[in-house]
């Protein structure tokens, strides 16, 4: 393996999301059988969304139901449910942008967005991560 220098921007895997077929029956296996905390459900217009947040420990599991078509949608259609992506809590959300822009890095989002509560989001394409789609968030101070 190759000097690498230590990778300060990433602070910890936010959430892992899980594209589903049905909202309330992921929520059933989630939260009754594996004992997940339910911290929230939402509806994210934007996106084209309906999410259930569940604690998993100092990182969470994200379940993202479709209620247009969108990306979640068409993941659904072409691979069913499961793994949509993995999403990384940042420090410096554009500084990393930048990083992985410079270094010819396929993403999904050139600039962040900004969600709900003021965090801000950006995904990174799987061409660039190994066939995993990647979000990295930045929350508010």
């Amino acid at each position: 393996m190759a000097d690498a220098q230590p990778n300060t921007m990433i602070k910890n895997i936010n959430h892992i999301a899980i594209a589903v077929n049905d909202l309330e029956a992921g929520q059933r296996f989630w939260h009754e059988l594996m004992g997940l905390s339910l911290d929230h459900v939402a509806r994210v217009a934007d996106e084209g969304v309906d999410t259930a947040f569940l604690d998993a420990g100092g990182s969470a599991v994200e379940l993202l139901y479709p209620f247009e078509e969108n990306g979640v949608s068409k993941f659904l259609e072409k691979r069913g449910p499961g793994i949509h992506h993995i999403c990384f809590e940042v420090d410096d959300i554009e500084a990393m942008l930048a990083k992985l822009h410079s270094a010819e890095i396929p993403l999904i989002n050139e600039t962040a967005k900004v969600g709900a509560g003021g965090k801000k989001f950006a995904f990174i394409h799987p061409k660039g991560t190994g066939g995993v789609l990647v979000e990295l968030y930045e929350l508010p101070q």
